[in-house]
């Protein structure tokens, strides 16, 4: 797949993102894991922090609200459903900054950021999109600035590698199932590469990872 290949829409299909967030809010364990990653990032006032592949902006939502001193800025290459991230944000009451965008041709200059938080986005590219979404994240992120994504991870349950013999057949999901994550981001040029938790999931298992742009 090149880089300008068609975008996925999250679920696959235009005609179902309205399902999305209740998608996301009773079947994935969404605020649970979503918190954990906030946790995780250890954003400090002041900071900038990208939320890549925001979505809905559920997570753009809460890292403002959970870090109110911080610049919070969402992209999503999907203009339908940034146009409900936006009256989300509006109906929330927070100021963000919702883009327009590609995870792997960011609009961002070098050093533009101080975290980039992800949550199940990598699992929509090709290998070779993946690999340049990362390698732009490390890109616009400031010096020992870090990565933070939850995405399928390997499976580690018996009903994990049972539904993930069905999610292979689905996007660009195999990275993901084979445990490759860390490895990509070690390739990119990040450190301290991490697997740092895990969630077992209707649709398999979710893992955080992180990683650190070195000095």
């Amino acid at each position: 797949m090149a880089k300008d290949d068609p975008y996925i829409p999250a679920l696959g299909r235009d005609w179902l993102t309205p399902l999305y967030d209740p998608l996301q809010r009773w079947v994935m364990r969404e605020d649970q894991f979503k918190r954990h990653l906030i946790r995780q990032a250890q954003i400090k006032p002041g900071h900038r922090v990208l939320d890549l592949g925001c979505g809905t902006a559920t997570l753009t939502i809460l890292v403002k609200r959970t870090h109110p001193l911080t610049e919070v800025v969402g992209l999503d290459g999907d203009p339908r459903i940034l146009a409900i991230a936006r009256a989300k944000a509006a109906r929330a009451g927070v100021e963000l900054t919702l883009d327009h965008g590609m995870a792997f041709q960011m609009p961002y200059p070098d050093q533009a950021f101080d975290r980039v938080l992800s949550s199940l986005v990598l699992h929509h590219l090709t290998t070779e999109n993946k690999q340049h979404a990362l390698r732009e994240a490390v890109r616009i992120l400031r010096p020992r600035g870090e990565l933070h994504v939850v995405d399928f991870g390997k499976p580690h349950t018996a009903w994990a590698r049972l539904i993930s013999r069905t999610m292979l057949r689905f996007e660009q999901v195999e990275d993901n199932l084979n445990g490759a994550l860390p490895a990509m981001f070690s390739r990119a040029g990040f450190d301290h590469v991490a697997e740092t938790a895990r969630y077992a999931t209707l649709f398999g298992t979710l893992s955080l990872y992180q990683g650190q742009k070195p000095d």
